[in-house]
This record gives C-alpha cells, structure tokens and sequence, in this order.
C-alpha cells in the first residue's frame, strides 16, 4: 500500500470513513436539558492484559468549554481521548468497560454506527498528517466526507474552514500548492481546518503543540479559544502554563485515575490532593 493510501486510511478512521457509509440511531439512555453536559462518562474502565489503564472514570465535560485534561505521560488521558471517538477499537486487546454518553446516547451500545460517532468528535493528533495533495484539497477532502461537493459551496466553505483557523491569509495565494510545504504548525492548523469541514461537535485535541515551536504552540491556543464559541473541546497536555492558559475545567488524571478537578483557580490555586500539589510543584 502506497504512503498516500495509508494516510488517506487514517482520516477516513479518524473522521468516520467516506460520506454515505451506513447511518443509524443510538438508543437515547438519558434526558438532555439545555445545561446537560455535551458527554458524560459513567464508571468507565481500560484494560489491557492485566494492566487497568484508566479505573473507575466518571467525569462530565461541558457544552462550548474547553477541558483540559492534566497529567504525567502514561497516566492514560490519550487512552481516554482515543476512547471518546472510539478510535480505541482499532486496539483489539484493550478491553473497554462503562458508559461514554455523547447527547445522552451511548457510542458503544451494540446499535452505535462509528461513522456518525466520528463525525461528532473530530481529533487533532500530536504532529500533523496533511495529506499528499494540495492545501485546498486537504479541506475538500474533508467536505467530501460531510457529502458535500457541489464546487461553488465547496470553494466557499475552504475559505471559511481555513479563517476558522486563522490560515486564509497566509496561503489564499497558494491554495493549490502541496500541502506539505507549509511549516509544521501550519498543517497543524490545515489538520485542524480539516477536521472542522467533517461538522464535529467536538473537537478532540491530543497534546497539539507537542511537534511545534512557541510561536505556532500560541497559534494553536488563539484558535483554541476562540472555536469554543462553537465547539466544545478536550485537550490533552502535561504542560502546565498551557492547561492554565486553555481551560475552563481541568482534569488531573494519575495512573489511569482521576484525582482532582475543577476550574484552573481551584486546581492552581487551591489543589487539594497531594499527589496534585507534587505534580505543581514539579513544574511540568
């Protein structure tokens, strides 16, 4: 299999697979007020072997907030992320225990259909994977997986995807040179603008500036905050300054474990467990 189909594989995994794949209904397990959180987790467990990666998680995430999930590397917060999209699956030997509700509905109930699952939650991986083909076609890629391809509402929509970003200005000259000559942190908001086109209501975000400099690692979190006006989103990072500066919630995790959270004050300011006070103290 040639590099382009591999990456091509890859999106389709991430965002659902190609418009018009099988669509059902979740069966809807609970009522849903305009204060609902957008997805709820219920006693939810990974295990692999004998190793339990994430014990016991039961956490809320919040409509149009950015959360952010906190921790050492290995404590699990990527396996939870991966989880919530069900990109978990393409790991047999995980096995998997609990709920995870998205609009009160349950992704892995026996009738979950992945390709609306993944439309919902878009993710943006730790380095970025444009794919091998022009800046323009990365977004209508993305279009074309939504089931739109009608040229004028396509052109109209690269536009708005890539100012969602806050790329337009920087490549509306260049649209149809190859992707891969823009500097890491512009794919990185390529990958992002693609992810958008799909029509997700969440964004998930693995560690996004681990790959980039300080200058496209603020880029990315400028963008961050202003898209939560239409999007919800979780973050995953173990930096410090940047969970300060991102969230609204945030969520300690410790081996496979939550151990605190709450807003950036009560976990900065007034940390209750001492495994959280350590892990401040350490300055990561």
């Amino acid at each position: 299999m040639s590099n382009s189909s591999t990456i091509i594989d890859q999106v389709q995994q991430v965002n659902g697979g190609e418009a018009g794949a099988t669509s059902g209904a979740f069966p809807n397990t609970s009522v849903q007020t305009s204060d609902s959180p957008i997805l709820q987790i219920r006693d939810f467990n990974v295990q692999a072997g004998d190793t339990r990666i994430l014990k016991d998680i039961h956490l809320d995430i919040p409509k149009g907030k950015i959360t952010v999930l906190l921790g050492p590397s290995g404590c699990g917060k990527t396996t939870l992320l991966k989880c919530l999209n069900r990109l978990s699956d393409l790991h047999p030997s995980l096995k998997v225990k609990g709920q995870i509700l998205i609009d009160g509905e349950d992704i892995f109930h026996p009738t979950q259909d992945l390709t609306t699952i993944r439309q919902k939650m878009g993710l943006l991986s730790q380095r970025p994977f444009p794919l091998p083909m022009s800046i323009y076609k990365n977004i209508a890629y993305g279009l074309k997986i939504k089931g739109i391809r009608d040229k004028k509402v396509v052109k109209e929509k690269v536009e708005k995807h890539l100012r969602d970003v806050g790329l337009w200005e920087e490549v509306k000259d260049r649209l149809h040179g190859p992707a891969a000559r823009l500097s890491i942190g512009q794919q990185q908001r390529l990958c992002l603008a693609r992810g958008l086109a799909v029509g997700p209501e969440i964004i998930l975000a693995d560690e996004p500036t681990s790959a980039l400099d300080p200058i496209s690692s603020r880029k990315i979190e400028e963008e961050f905050l202003r898209l939560k006006e239409d999007y919800t989103l979780i973050v995953v990072t173990h930096i410090l300054r940047q969970a300060k500066r991102l969230a609204d919630h945030i969520v300690f995790m410790y081996f496979g474990e939550i151990i605190e959270q709450g807003t950036p004050d009560e976990i900065f300011n007034h940390p209750k467990s001492d495994i959280l006070k350590q892990y401040l103290q350490s300055g990561h």
